[in-house]
């Protein structure tokens, strides 16, 4: 069984990611590339099969060098075909541990049957992997793409929290806000990204800034929610503020201690931040 296919609505699958001690990961996309290199000798026809841009794909080869211990891939020059890529022995062997480690996984997940009929299979889901997730951003919201768009030769990524399907995260059948993730072309092929796909948006608390007067019409490309304060910490130059946006949703903010002077819980405030600051991430 491939574990990226699910095999009905109460079955467990799993997706395996693997990480160097330096921190690279290999996801399922990655794996899949390097498997197209080792049959056809070459990144472009390699691309092209995944399929990705060229570009996407030479861009996730050189992060998965450069992260790696060893070499992954070696250049070949000259010859009648006039050089190509092959992968090295290392990267043969790291793609045959991850299929294997995959192939355990999932006879595992298999062992443990399907999920009860009283159980929330989507919500379950969601909700392991959000218990699985380590960041250092302070806001880690579950979302789900609603629509791309360019602007400026970057894409603008207009995402939904609170998903009502899945109950991703919120209460179960209520729409959150709306988030906006701006990233570079190449970033939103590798992510896979369309409408529906179900996205991590990650943004870091010193990032957002607090406002009592939202502007009318926020610039392009920037964030403004809207959102009641519960909860100030104050520290020694900065102060954590806990937003209710509504839909189930908070959002938690560090901002200079004078900035927050004026605040009091229950009050409205707008959190800003722009859409570069959101980093955006999916699950294989």
């Amino acid at each position: 069984m491939n574990p990226s296919d699910p095999a009905g609505p109460s079955s467990l699958t799993g997706r395996l990611t693997l990480q160097t001690p330096l921190g690279a990961v290999l996801s399922e996309s990655r794996i899949r590339l390097l498997e197209a290199i080792d049959r056809c000798g070459s990144l472009n026809r390699a691309a092209r099969e995944v399929p990705l841009s060229y570009k996407a794909a030479w861009e996730a080869l050189d992060t998965m060098n450069r992260l790696a211990p060893e070499p992954l891939v070696e250049r070949l020059t000259g010859g009648r075909g006039g050089g190509g890529t092959r992968l090295t022995g290392y990267a043969r062997q790291l793609v045959r541990l991850h299929r294997a480690m995959e192939s355990s996984q999932q006879d595992i997940l298999d062992r443990i049957g399907p999920v009860p009929d009283d159980v929330d299979a989507p919500t379950l889901r969601g909700l392991i992997r959000r218990l699985g997730m380590r960041s250092s951003a302070r806001n880690q919201f579950a979302t789900r793409v609603t629509a791309l768009s360019e602007r400026g030769g970057l894409v603008d990524v207009r995402l939904q929290l609170g998903d009502p399907e899945t109950g991703l995260s919120g209460t179960r059948g209520t729409r959150g806000p709306t988030l906006l993730a701006t990233i570079t072309p190449e970033s939103a092929e590798l992510l896979g990204l369309a409408p529906g796909r179900e996205v991590w948006a990650l943004v870091k608390a010193p990032a957002v800034r607090l406002v009592v007067r939202p502007a009318r019409r926020p610039p392009p490309g920037r964030n403004q929610l809207a959102g009641r304060v519960v909860q100030l910490r104050p520290g020694a130059t900065r102060t954590a503020v806990t937003l209710d946006l509504g839909g189930g949703e908070a959002l938690h903010a560090a901002v200079p201690a004078q900035a927050a002077a004026a605040l009091q819980p229950g009050d409205a405030a707008w959190a800003v931040f722009d859409g570069d600051q959101v980093v955006l991430l999916t699950f294989g």
